[in-house]
């Protein structure tokens, strides 16, 4: 916390000098203005969170929704499964025969 304010009022302090240089110009007194603001919102910032992290938690309360109601969400899709029986197509039983054939050679002589 010290360094981020104090690297924010010396970047102040800097655009400061370069405002009052000749090459200055009314960005940089904008921009020195800027930083001191920036410093202490990193202060605000550093105790804001200290004291939220020793502050003791909340009980909760009894209307506080810890499940989601049944019915409340839509209902998963499912696969619409068909029974080998009922493949008309002769190249999809012959495909899932090879499939089935190479599993059970998989299973007979598993990879090392």
């Amino acid at each position: 916390m010290v360094l981020g304010a104090a690297g924010c009022l010396a970047l102040a302090w800097w655009q400061w000098t370069r405002f009052e240089s000749h090459s200055g110009s009314f960005q940089n007194l904008g921009y020195a203005l800027q930083w001191p603001m920036f410093a202490g919102f990193v202060v605000y910032a550093y105790y804001k969170f200290v004291r939220y992290e020793d502050a003791p938690p909340a009980p909760p309360s009894r209307e506080d929704v810890t499940e989601i109601p049944e019915g409340l969400l839509p209902q998963k899709p499912t696969a619409a499964t068909r029974s080998e029986e009922s493949v008309d197509d002769p190249a999809l039983r012959e495909y899932n025969a090879y499939l089935a054939e190479l599993a059970k050679k998989d299973k007979e002589h598993p990879a090392p």
